[in-house]
């Protein structure tokens, strides 16, 4: 509705009749008709569309460049990046665990957990992009969408506000769902799961189900199971992308070709966050397979056809070198079991 326009209809119309003779009580109702009409067009709301201004999306790199040029140092007071060892298992984890992350990627590891432990900031212009850019991937829109709202239940958090499902990865969950979706490698993967998260009887809360994703990764770091594969390339947040998808697609697999349900959800993870410990390795290369199959045109496992697949991307560690760089369940009757 034009505001400027039914105003000049209004005044229009008492012009109108003005210009004609009446009556003291007729003029007293036309006049509170308009009245109602303008306030009734106070309490409405312009509709967003193509022709608007949408939030622009965000790159995961620009999202990190934010960051990593932020004051987290009280965040960092807090942070627990490696698990606490005495005794026995002290000796035991120096003598026969895995190697120490050489100490000129503390800092960077550091950062990871210092966004774990970042709140969502309603005056973030970068935390607000982050939100809308994860919405308008998954759904394919171009238009932005209410901060709060049931909309939010559609890409699987269990309420209004993503915010109050961010407990035990803080920002870091949507850091990664970000760096999902927008990798044109991994977006088909992203959009198939979100497409099983939707299924009639397999359907799963996408997004609740991401950052527990994003804590058993974070886990596994804290273990210093990583540790090698980071030593080896030279970073932390690229190993730790690469790793939250690799169990994400871990998961994907085994609910897909096991015909899981969301009464089965506690189970399943806890049987991909024990794998994930104790087989780090075996699935990033999995990972690695799993989007060489989909380069060449094949079908993995565990999936189906995503015209998008096919489109030529760069190779894994390409991509590991920029790295650092239907309605899914109702919030109420979700009830999701292995929520951080």
């Amino acid at each position: 509705m034009n505001r400027m326009g039914v105003g000049l209809r209004i005044i229009a119309r008492w012009l109108s009749r003005t210009s004609s003779p009446v009556s003291d009580c007729e003029e007293n109702v036309e006049l509170e008709k308009a009245r109602q009409e303008w306030e009734a067009l106070e309490n409405v709301q312009p509709a967003l569309t193509e022709d608007s201004n949408p939030t622009p999306i965000i790159s995961f790199n620009e999202a990190l460049q934010y960051f990593q040029t932020t004051d987290l140092g009280d965040l960092l007071k807090n942070i627990q990046p490696t698990i606490r060892r005495t005794g026995l298992a002290a000796i035991t984890h120096f003598l026969f665990g895995p190697p120490r992350l050489h100490r000129e990627l503390l800092e960077e590891r550091d950062l990871v957990f210092a966004i774990a432990q970042c709140h969502v900031d309603n005056s973030q212009t970068v935390h607000m992009r982050v939100l809308q850019t994860i919405y308008k991937r998954l759904i394919g829109s171009r238009l932005d969408c209410p901060r709060y709202g049931a909309h939010w239940e559609n890409i699987g958090f269990q309420g209004t506000d993503p915010a109050t499902d961010l407990r035990g990865t803080g920002f870091l969950g949507l850091m990664h769902t970000l760096y999902f979706v927008m990798d044109p490698e991994t977006l088909p993967l992203a959009r198939d799961i979100y497409k099983l998260s939707q299924h009639p009887t397999q359907n799963f809360p996408f997004s609740v189900m991401s950052i527990n994703m994003t804590r058993i990764a974070l886990q596994v770091l804290r273990e210093e199971a990583l540790s090698k594969e980071c030593n080896r390339r030279q970073q932390v947040v690229g190993v730790l992308n690469e790793f939250y998808v690799a169990t994400y697609l871990h998961l994907y697999q085994l609910w897909k070709t096991q015909q899981k349900t969301i009464a089965d959800s506690g189970f399943v993870l806890k049987e991909v966050e024990l794998f994930a410990k104790k087989n780090p390795k075996q699935m990033l290369r999995r990972l690695e397979v799993f989007l060489k199959e989909r380069r060449t045109g094949g079908i993995p496992r565990g999936t189906s056809p995503d015209p998008q697949a096919q489109q030529p991307s760069p190779s894994l560690g390409e991509r590991g070198a920029r790295a650092g760089t239907g309605q899914g369940s109702k919030g109420k009757e979700m009830h999701f079991t292995g929520v951080c």
